[in-house]
């Protein structure tokens, strides 16, 4: 290991510019897909975070290091991995159609939170291929998940009837074009007083793209709004 690199895991000026530079590149990166996506916590969120535990894991390694504390190098870092849970919570929200949105958002800012501390703490090898992965595993795999699901046989589904009557008929045209029902849930429809909303699982016996099935329900005559969740 040569001085060049021994400095840059210590606690000088030039260490410190870098870490908060490289927490503020790699906490952008995956920011920057969650903004791109229109999610609660984008990039400048997810590059606070990033550099904000980056910062707390400097201080921790300059208490030890550079003023003789004798203290616990991984306290403060802790309280970040707990603390941050609180910011997640605040990304999470279940809609009006039961779907809860924000899951992925919270565990990016987790994440990123943890990159932080690993840049903090001088870490770089380690930081830079968690961001990799991070950041591949909300795109990549995000792509790969969503080609998945609309291959299942399982297709969840938001539908709107015009009326209680039409819930028998709506049964009936799921049975007779070769599906079954696993799963109903009936509330009362917000869009009016005399309409009723449904959260069904349809089960295809044949597998078919999700989107001819929306698209055959949708030509009944009964139903008023169908979508996927």
């Amino acid at each position: 290991m040569n001085d060049f690199t021994l400095n840059l895991r210590e606690v000088n000026t030039l260490s410190i510019i870098i870490r908060l530079s490289l927490a503020a590149i790699c906490g952008g990166l995956i920011g920057y897909d969650r903004g791109r996506k229109k999610r609660p916590a984008g990039f400048r969120t997810h590059i606070l975070v990033c550099i904000g535990s980056a910062l707390v894991m400097v201080t921790n390694q300059y208490i030890i290091d550079v003023m003789k504390y004798n203290s616990d190098a991984t306290r403060l870092g802790a309280q970040v991995i707990s603390g941050i849970g609180f910011l997640g919570a605040g990304t999470i929200l279940i809609t009006g159609k039961q779907q809860v949105k924000g899951l992925t958002t919270a565990a990016g800012l987790w994440a990123s939170a943890c990159m932080g501390l690993a840049i903090g703490i001088g870490f770089y090898e380690g930081a830079l291929i968690g961001c990799i992965f991070i950041l591949g595993s909300m795109t990549l795999l995000h792509r790969f998940d969503a080609y998945f699901m609309s291959k299942t046989k399982l297709v969840e589904l938001y539908v709107e009837l015009q009326s209680v009557k039409s819930i028998s008929k709506f049964f009936d045209f799921i049975r007779s074009n070769n599906m079954e029902l696993t799963n109903v849930e009936i509330i009362k429809s917000k869009t009016a007083e005399d309409m009723v909303g449904l959260f069904v699982t349809i089960k295809q016996k044949e597998k078919h793209d999700h989107m001819k099935v929306i698209t055959m329900l949708s030509s009944m005559e009964d139903v008023v709004v169908v979508e996927e969740i």
